[in-house]
């Protein structure tokens, strides 16, 4: 099933996130991501979505969020055209057998260690989802004691905004 990534521009106001999310859930979308924040002016806020779907019901969904009265914009994106970012903490196992590994492989990845204890070492490690996808697999060879991800985030290349009429 193909995945999708969207980017909706809504009034910062309460229960939006809850009015946006519902319509996925209504028309049985399944969210893989969502990042929300305030934008560049605290009267809006932007919601980041992915999600997988069939082709044919994509441009509904979105047409059916236009509707939405606190959306302001709907903006589709793409891989080509977008620069697209997470953010992972992986906590893992710090013991004398494998720590050597364990740097070496976050060095490969350019992972920031963020935490160093006797037991345990948090590592930060930013990029596209596959790239981190690819770091989960490698790190399962050590003893993953927990991991959290934050959404995609995604802009436009150029000098086009989602606020425009584009």
């Amino acid at each position: 099933m193909p995945k999708y990534t969207i980017a909706v521009l809504v009034k910062n106001e309460f229960g939006v996130l809850n009015r946006v999310t519902s319509m996925f859930r209504r028309r049985q979308f399944n969210i893989n991501s969502l990042t929300v924040s305030e934008t560049e002016s605290d009267e809006f806020s932007r919601i980041t979505v992915t999600y997988d779907g069939e082709p044919n019901f994509n441009h509904q969904m979105i047409n059916q969020l236009c509707k939405l009265p606190d959306v302001c914009k709907v903006k589709e994106l793409n891989a080509d055209d977008a620069v697209n970012c997470e953010l992972m903490l992986i906590k893992v196992k710090n013991d004398s057998a494998t720590r050597e590994d364990i740097r070496t492989a976050a060095d490969a990845f350019k992972a920031e260690t963020v935490d160093y204890t006797h037991d345990s070492v948090i590592m930060r490690i930013t990029g596209d989802s596959k790239r981190i996808d690819a770091f989960i697999t490698l790190m399962q060879e050590f003893t993953i004691l927990e991991i959290c991800r934050t959404g995609i985030v995604s802009l436009e290349r150029g000098n086009k905004t989602i606020s425009e009429n584009n």
